[in-house]
C-alpha cells in the first residue's frame, strides 16, 4: 500500500470551501511567507476513506491478536473500564476546578476515586502511602529515587551509589542516574538470582538504594529478598522495588512486607489501560512511612465530614513532579478494574498468568534451550542457542512468527541471556491460543533446522519485508514531502 501522497491526482478535491472572506494579513514579515503552494495529497473523500480504512486493517492490536511480549504485560483490558474512562462525570472535569473552592463540590467523585485507588494500592502492595502523579513507569522510578535522595539529604547522608543488577530493566540505571547517582552493576548468579557475595562486596556507607524487580526480567521469583532488605537497611541503603512485573504477583506477595521501602506500579500493565504504541501510562509510588513526608505534592486529604481535599503542607515534599495529578483516565481504570475483580479476581490473574507461563515453558523447552527450565513465574526466557549452528538467531525466529500471525516476542533482552526470546502470554490468552503460538514456534524450530536460508528470508507475507534498520536510520528518506 502507498503513501496518501503517491494517490494523490492534480485537480481532485474532497471538501469544497468557499471563498475566503477574511482580509489577508500583510503584517506578516515577507521572509517569513510561503512562496510556494503547500503540497498536500489531492484525494476525494473516498480516496481517503478508502486509504485510512485499508490502514486500520493492517493495525495489529490486543483486540484481534496475540502479544506474547516479555517483560511488557500486553494483556487484553475490559471494555468496561473503556467506558466508565469517559463518563462525562470524569472526561469532563477540568483539572484546575479543585483549585477554586466554589466549585470544590464538583471534583468530589474524582478525588475520591484517587484517594481510594491509594488506598487500595496500599493494600495490594504492602505500602504506607501512595501518590498518583508520575505519569508512567520510568516516571515513576524517576520519582522514587528521588524521594530516596531527599530522605538521604534530610538525614545528612552522603550518598553517591545505587546498586542493580545486569538483568534488571533498561529504566533502572537511567532513571538512577538522571537522579544523579552513579551505577554498580550487581552480576546474576548461575540459579538466575542476584549473586549475594558480589552484593555484599559492593554494599558500602556511599550505596544509597539498591533497584531489583522480583520476580525479575528472568522471569523467576527471589525468595532471598529479605536477605537483600536486611543487608541493605544495614547500611541505611533503600531498598526500590521495579513494579513491572506486578502481574505475577497479585495477592501473592507484597513488597512492602519483604522489607521494601519504595516502589512503582506500572497501571498502564497490570490494572486495565492498553499501552501499545507507546502509551498512554501511569506510574504511581508508595512508600513506606519514614518516606511519607517527601512524597509530592499535591496530596489527597479525607476530612472528618468525609469529603475530599487537596493539602499542599507538606514542608519536606520534593515538590511537582507531573502537571496537575497525574494521568486521571489512566488512574480511574485501575480503580474499576481492581473493583471488578475484587480480592479473589486479582489472586486469579496471578495464578493464571503464572500457569500461561509455565505452560509455554513447559512445551517449547525441548525445541529451543531453556536457561532456566525449571519453572518460571509469569514470563519465560528461551533463545537460539540450538538453533545458532545453522545460523539462526532470536531475529530470525521473530520473523517467521509474522509470517504464521503471530506478533514476536520480545528478543535480545534480558541482555545477560544470548539470542534471548522473551515470552509473557498473560492471564487472558486461553489455551487454544496458546497452543497455536505453541505449533507456530514448533513449527519455526523445523524450519529453522530444515531450511534455514528460507527462515532468513522472512517475513514474505507483508507488504514490507525484513528492513535493513541501521540503514533505514542513518539514510532517511523524506522525498515523498518535499
Amino acid at each position: 500500500m502507498s503513501v496518501i501522497y503517491g494517490k494523490s491526482v492534480p485537480g481532485r478535491k474532497g471538501v469544497s470551501l468557499p471563498s475566503c472572506d477574511v482580509p489577508e494579513d500583510h503584517s506578516i514579515p515577507e521572509h517569513f511567507r510561503r512562496t510556494t503552494e503547500l503540497r498536500l495529497g489531492e484525494l476525494s473523500e473516498l480516496d481517503v476513506v478508502r486509504h485510512f480504512t485499508g490502514l486500520s486493517r493492517r493495525n495489529f492490536g490486543l483486540d484481534t491478536n496475540f502479544y506474547p511480549l516479555g517483560s511488557c504485560t500486553m494483556k487484553y483490558n475490559p471494555k468496561v473500564t473503556e467506558k466508565i474512562s469517559v463518563l462525562e462525570g470524569f472526561s469532563a472535569l477540568h483539572p484546575l476546578l479543585p483549585q477554586l473552592r466554589r466549585c470544590g463540590m464538583l471534583t468530589q467523585g474524582a478525588l475520591a476515586v484517587v484517594y481510594e485507588l491509594e488506598q487500595l494500592l496500599c493494600e495490594i502492595t504492602g505500602m504506607d502511602a501512595f501518590t498518583t502523579h508520575p505519569m508512567a513507569g520510568a516516571h515513576g522510578e524517576l520519582t522514587g529515587m528521588m524521594l530516596i535522595a531527599a530522605y538521604h539529604k534530610d538525614k545528612g547522608n552522603r550518598r553517591t551509589e545505587v546498586l542493580i543488577p545486569d538483568e534488571a530493566h533498561g529504566t533502572n540505571p537511567s532513571s538512577a542516574a538522571i537522579a544523579g547517582y552513579d551505577i554498580v552493576t550487581i552480576p546474576t548468579g548461575d540459579d538466575g538470582m542476584l549473586d549475594i557475595d558480589s552484593l555484599k562486596s559492593k554494599l558500602s556507607e556511599k550505596t544509597a538504594a539498591i533497584m531489583l524487580t522480583n520476580p525479575n526480567t528472568l522471569g523467576l521469583f527471589n525468595s532471598r529478598i529479605e536477605k537483600v532488605a536486611a543487608l541493605a537497611h544495614k547500611f541505611d541503603a533503600q531498598l526500590y522495588y521495579d513494579g513491572a512485573n506486578l502481574n505475577a504477583i497479585l495477592g501473592k506477595f507484597r513488597p512492602g512486607d519483604a522489607q521494601f521501602d519504595v516502589m512503582h506500579v506500572n497501571l498502564h500493565k497490570t490494572f486495565a489501560t492498553p499501552h501499545g504504541g507507546g502509551g498512554p501510562g501511569a506510574g504511581p509510588v508508595g512508600v513506606k512511612k519514614h518516606l511519607s513526608p517527601f512524597l509530592p505534592v499535591s496530596r489527597i486529604a479525607k476530612r472528618t465530614d468525609g469529603t475530599y481535599a487537596l493539602d499542599y503542607d507538606f514542608p519536606k515534599s520534593i515538590g511537582y513532579i507531573a502537571p496537575f495529578y497525574g494521568n486521571f483516565a489512566v488512574c480511574l481504570r485501575a480503580y474499576a478494574y481492581i473493583l471488578l475483580q475484587g480480592k479473589q479476581g486479582l489472586i486469579d490473574v496471578s495464578e493464571h498468568a503464572v500457569l500461561n507461563a509455565n505452560y509455554v515453558l513447559s512445551s517449547l523447552k525441548d525445541h529451543f534451550h531453556a536457561p532456566y527450565p525449571d519453572g518460571c513465574m509469569h514470563e519465560c526466557v528461551l533463545s537460539t542457542r540450538k538453533q545458532l549452528p545453522g545460523g539462526i538467531h532470536a531475529i530470525d525466529i521473530a520473523k517467521g512468527l509474522i509470517d504464521r500471525g503471530f506478533h514476536p516476542p520480545t528478543v535480545y533482552f534480558p541482555l545477560i541471556v544470548k539470542e534471548a526470546i522473551m515470552i509473557e502470554p498473560t492471564e487472558t490468552e486461553s489455551k487454544e491460543t496458546l497452543d497455536d503460538f505453541i505449533a507456530a514456534m514448533k513449527e519455526v524450530a523445523s524450519v529453522a533446522e530444515e531450511s534455514p536460508d528460507s527462515l532468513k528470508k522472512a517475513p514474505v507475507s507483508t507488504p514490507v519485508g525484513r528492513l535493513d534498520e541501521t540503514k533505514a536510520a542513518r539514510e532517511m528518506d523524506f522525498s515523498y514531502i518535499e
